[in-house]
């Protein structure tokens, strides 16, 4: 059995005390929990993963502890193996494991795109997702300048993992964060 998310968001919040990692967090999970929806999967399930996907991050950030140590806490804790394959699949470049079911093509898709979009809502005048839109987030990718850690080739994969072309995938995690835009900080002026 899973635990919960309540159970998840604890454990998060032991191991993560930084507001930017922790709001990251939540916005993984608020697009992953919205493709979940749309998907007909469970939410609750897919929402735990999205929480604890860079959990340990704070604790391991040299790529190759993270996630792998993490994984090997949540394994001591009697979560699931699937929880285990989906955070190890967001990273396999470093841990080999890839992208197959649709939680971990999901997890993959959303984690930077989400970072990404919550980037392009911060700059903007209004600071708000409310009023963002695909094609300001498309121009913001092409500029090599901002939020230069974040590889594009990752987010345009992601979409290519969803099966759908990128500025609808862009436009889903906008409405995705904008549902939580208030736990996210993302409301801004609006």
């Amino acid at each position: 059995m899973i635990p919960s998310r309540e159970a998840a968001w604890q454990l998060l919040t032991e191991w993560t005390h930084g507001d930017s990692l922790r709001k990251h967090a939540l916005a993984v999970e608020a697009a992953v929990r919205g493709y979940a929806r749309r998907l007909g999967e469970n939410e609750e399930e897919w929402s735990v993963v999205a929480l604890l996907h860079d959990f340990d991050y704070e604790r391991y950030p040299t790529l190759g502890d993270h996630p792998n140590k993490g994984c090997e806490h949540l394994r001591s804790l009697g979560y699931p193996e699937w929880v285990m394959r989906a955070i190890l699949s967001h990273a396999s470049e470093i841990t080999g494991v890839e992208p197959e079911t649709p939680l971990e093509k999901t997890l993959v898709a959303c984690d930077e795109m989400a970072g990404f979009v919550t980037a392009a809502s911060l700059v903007r005048p209004s600071k708000s997702v409310l009023d963002l839109e695909a094609a300001s987030v498309i121009k913001r990718m092409k500029d090599k300048a901002f939020a230069r850690q974040v590889p594009r080739e990752h987010l345009r994969r992601g979409a290519e993992l969803m099966g759908l072309p990128l500025d609808q995938h862009i436009t889903n995690v906008i409405v995705f964060l904008r549902e939580r835009a208030d736990d996210l900080g993302l409301r801004g002026t609006l």
